[in-house]
């Protein structure tokens, strides 16, 4: 639905894009005399309140790939506006991760470029060359595990694969084999294609684990949906909002947080867990090296990770990535975390080393699966 993110295959950081400081803790520059595409800290820039003059001196920031509807990025981007009165230019709502890379690479030099990025794990894995390393002032909150050692990305939030269904026309899945039925036909879709879209490529690793397999090989997931589609029942479009109202799309596989979104406006869209492994895997952020606005990027990551802005993560139905920390400090919103309840069971999350092999082998075998 709010279509969105991913793939590719690890490639090796271009330090000659910019000055790579990999420590938090760079020497606090003379008045004026900050380079922001270089900074890697707010210290570089004498601290937070001068990142954010710096930042509202630029007074613009370009996201990319935030549909409003998505884990709540609605509210996360007039909260950043409302909060440092700077102005946020949402464009291309719709696209994929890669297509967040091909834009800034596209709008290199331009004003138009995208400051910052929402990447699925595969995506950013491969792209680091077009990232800046920047350490949050948080930064010790956030697991070793889910970020790059110098900052070239870091995860935010992740959901659970789920599945959603139109109750009103469909019965509830409680398996995979159930969706292979003559009660879905031409009904399940996934959001976008694996091979670009993190979403679609975690449907494709929910029914790998679904279906006996292990996240260090997709081909049982290929394979399933290569059997939903000689069944008749996958059905290749990209869901939306508008396709789940109508009734087009009547089972998505999709992140929690989407279907959650959907049903809390369509009448009778409801969301399950198949029984078993739950398959989980972050998106991540990352700053542009070339951004247009360097200190509002910057500070935009600041508030992705504080507090304030991994509540509304929680609020939108996602897990924010400091949600430990914060459950430590007290700091979560109690509320919002109570109703979407904790991650709980067998989970899963693919390495990087797992998502480039799956990424390689979608590449070569999913056209000809579903074609």
């Amino acid at each position: 639905m709010f279509t969105k993110r991913h793939l590719a295959s690890v490639a090796i950081f271009a330090a000659a894009a910019i000055t790579l400081s990999a420590c938090a803790g760079s020497d606090t520059p003379a008045e004026g005399d900050v380079d922001a595409a270089t900074a890697t800290s707010a210290e570089a820039f004498g601290g937070l309140d001068a990142l954010i003059e710096a930042a509202q001196a630029e007074g613009e920031l370009n996201v990319i790939a935030l549909p409003d509807d998505w884990a709540n990025y609605g509210e996360i981007k007039a909260a950043f506006e409302e909060k440092y009165d700077i102005s946020v230019n949402s464009a291309d709502p719709g696209v994929s991760s890669a297509e967040e890379i091909t834009a800034a690479k596209n709008l290199k030099g331009q004003d138009t470029a995208p400051d910052v990025f929402d990447l699925g794990s595969a995506v950013a894995l491969s792209s680091t060359d077009v990232f800046a390393p920047y350490q949050v002032e948080n930064w010790a909150e956030i697991p070793d595990e889910n970020k790059e050692e110098t900052g070239l990305w870091v995860n935010d939030y992740t959901g659970s694969m789920s599945i959603g269904y139109n109750s009103n026309e469909v019965p509830e899945p409680e398996s995979l084999d159930d969706l292979l039925g003559a009660d879905y036909k031409g009904a399940v879709a996934i959001n976008g294609d694996p091979t670009q879209a993190g979403a679609a490529f975690a449907a494709v690793g929910l029914a790998t684990v679904l279906s006996g397999g292990t996240l260090d090989d997709f081909t049982p997931g290929i394979e399933y949906f290569g059997e939903l589609k000689d069944a008749g029942n996958f059905l290749p479009v990209d869901p939306t909002p508008a396709t789940i109202a109508s009734g087009e799309t009547k089972v998505v596989l999709d992140w929690s947080y989407n279907n959650l979104a959907a049903a809390a406006t369509v009448d009778g869209w409801e969301v399950t867990t198949l029984p078993g492994t739950v398959y989980t895997s972050y998106y991540n952020q990352a700053i542009n090296a070339d951004a247009p606005h360097p200190a509002a990027a910057r500070l935009w990551q600041e508030f992705i990770y504080s507090a304030e802005g991994q509540n509304m993560f929680i609020t939108g139905g996602a897990y924010p990535v400091t949600l430990a920390a914060m459950n430590e400090a007290g700091t979560t919103d109690e509320d919002a975390i109570a109703k979407i309840g904790n991650l709980e069971g067998d989970i899963v999350t693919p390495t990087e080393e797992q998502s480039a092999a799956a990424s390689a082998l979608l590449a070569e075998k999913w056209a000809a699966a579903i074609g």
